[in-house]
């Protein structure tokens, strides 16, 4: 049976109502970067949904005992922030993942055996620096179930080169849109996500 891509677009109105305001040419800096926010928040716990380790456990209630289920704390878990784009998902994906550990600057070296992986990207528009990261991935041990990658938007051509290569891997998104114009920008997309946001890079030496 052929593999499917998973692209997961979470039908939640507060996804619907951040990525419009996001959208809007006229939302200012610090409000894109509050919509930035709220989707890494509730992008990341519809992703964290049925993938995070968790156990059943018996507590002590002031009355009685009694049976819950608690997060497995002993399995690591790591955040990837794809800089700059991706700072303020983060911001808002790390309240919801209060034990991951943070790797700034990319992927670290090695990767423990049972290690789960959140990677965070701005948007996925021809889906090559994704593939780049899920080919370090590889090489560093880590498959497609031990992955979640989030993302404020898609595009389709991109998702289709994703898929023709990593079919078995997780996407979670607020919206998949269908164009790339001639200048490979996602429509009708966000516009430069560094722009909205108002974050500068320092020029190549």
């Amino acid at each position: 049976m052929a593999k499917t891509l998973r692209v997961v677009v979470p039908p939640h109105p507060l996804i619907a109502h951040w990525l419009t305001v996001l959208r809007h040419q006229g939302t200012p800096a610090p409000l894109c970067r509050t919509a930035m926010e709220e989707l890494g928040r509730w992008l990341t716990y519809e992703a964290l949904r049925d993938w995070l380790p968790h156990r059943r456990d018996t507590v002590q209630t002031p009355l009685a005992s009694t049976e819950g289920m608690v997060i497995e704390a002993g399995v690591p878990l790591l955040a990837v922030p794809i800089l700059p784009g991706a700072l303020h998902l983060w911001e808002g994906a790390r309240q919801v993942l209060p034990n991951a550990e943070l790797c700034l600057g990319g992927l670290p070296e090695a990767i423990e055996t049972q290690a789960g992986v959140v990677l965070l990207l701005d948007q996925i528009s021809q889906g090559d620096d994704l593939i780049d990261l899920l080919r370090s991935l590889e090489r560093l041990g880590v498959e497609a179930p031990r992955l979640r990658v989030i993302t404020t938007l898609t595009a389709s051509p991109g998702l289709k080169r994703i898929g023709e290569t990593y079919p078995e891997i997780t996407i979670h998104t607020a919206c998949i849109d269908a164009e790339l114009d001639e200048q490979q920008r996602i429509l009708p997309g966000i516009g430069d996500p560094l722009q909205r946001l108002g974050i500068r890079t320092s020029q190549a030496t």
